[in-house]
């Protein structure tokens, strides 16, 4: 198994997470309620958002390293691991609501990746 990839590739998604819930945050503080241009305007004086795209960015390019020892078929289906650590980190941190079906829905994402990783 290619330990280091695959330790890298993780690191990727929970750098995109963290673009995410950082991005939402920056984006909470003042603009909703206004239109299209009001939210863009928003955005670009956020250093949340900013920081965010940051975080996006340097997952993309680590994500090139990823891509270049990893089959593409064992290290994509890693990116949905980052639907279950937005939604936990969403319901923790950002105070969004739990639901079951939500759970249950991140219990089959971990139970596909983990199939797919046994045949790493």
């Amino acid at each position: 198994m290619k330990t280091l990839p695959l330790a890298l590739a993780v690191f990727c998604v929970l750098l995109s997470s963290a673009a995410q819930l950082v991005m939402k945050r920056g984006m909470a503080a003042g603009a909703a309620g206004t239109d299209v241009a009001g939210t863009y305007l928003h955005a670009l004086s956020s250093p949340l958002v900013w920081l965010g795209l940051g975080l996006y960015g340097a997952s993309a390019v680590l994500w090139l390293w990823v891509l270049s020892r990893l089959d593409v078929s064992l290290a994509y289906p890693l990116v949905s691991l980052g639907f279950v650590v937005t939604l936990v980190l969403g319901i923790t941190w950002l105070g969004e609501p739990f639901s079951w079906t939500r759970l249950a829905g991140c219990g089959l994402i971990v139970a596909g990746v983990w199939l797919l990783a046994l045949d790493a």
